[in-house]
Formats: C-alpha cells, structure tokens, sequence
C-alpha cells in the first residue's frame, strides 16, 4: 500500500474504532498477530481483538469521548498519529470507579503497516496526566 493509504487507514481507525465505536472496523486495520509496544503492566491481546477489547473498555468508561486526531506524518511503512481526547469518567478505568470528572489528554501511536495492515504499534498516551484527572494521583 502507499504511504497515502496507510495513513488514510489510520484516520479510518481513529475515526471510526475511537470516535464512532464502530470496533469492527479494526479487523480491518490490524494483522493477526500484530505487536503492541506499551508502557502499561500487563500483556495485551494481539491481533484486531486486543484493540477492539482496548477500546471497548475505554468507550465504557468514557462514553462521550470525543476524538480529535492533531496530525499524522507518514515515511515508509510508518504512520505516526498525534490525538487528543476528552471525555466524562463515567465507568471504571484502570482501577479506578466512576468520577463524574471530565478529562482532556492526548497521546502519540506510531504504527508500523505490512502488506497492508497494522503490524506494529508504540503506544505513548499521557495516562499519568489521565490519572491526575481522575483524582487517582495528587
């Protein structure tokens, strides 16, 4: 695929799977046993599943989550993808119960495409800052 069309799937991803909810669109952007570089604790579920239960959990907690992607800049295989997200906590997330608090935060995915999907992800999101917010951390 072109750089053009990589980075034409990852808006789709976030415009539909993040923004919409429509998490079937993942099977679409992500190889079977495509590898998820993340901070987190945990190991998380490969393939298309791991994003759709990823942001499954994350809608639930934050069901009026709004979506904005900043930018994306392409080279390559590579499509890095900055966005910024607000919401109301009004689910358990990490650990942590309903607020009623609302949040503002963003992040920086790098995704890495062969024959045409998503076989590779970094995942960088400001969760301390996320957690801050959420009266997790003082």
């Amino acid at each position: 695929m072109s750089v053009e069309a990589n980075k034409e799937l990852v808006q789709r991803f976030y415009d539909e799977v993040w923004a919409s909810g429509n998490l079937d669109v993942a099977d679409e952007v992500f190889a079977d046993e495509y590898v998820r570089h993340d901070f987190r604790a945990g190991e998380p579920q490969s393939g298309a599943q791991g994003q759709k239960d990823i942001a499954a959990a994350f809608r639930n907690a934050f069901p009026d989550i709004l979506w904005e992607v900043d930018f994306l800049v392409a080279e390559g295989d590579f499509v890095m993808g900055r966005w910024t997200a607000s919401g109301t906590h009004q689910g358990p997330w990490a650990g942590v119960e309903a607020t009623g608090r609302s949040v503002r935060f963003s992040g920086i995915n790098v995704f890495r495409f062969s024959d045409g999907k998503v076989v590779e992800v970094w995942n960088h999101r400001d969760d301390l800052g996320l957690m801050q917010q959420l009266g997790a951390f003082t």
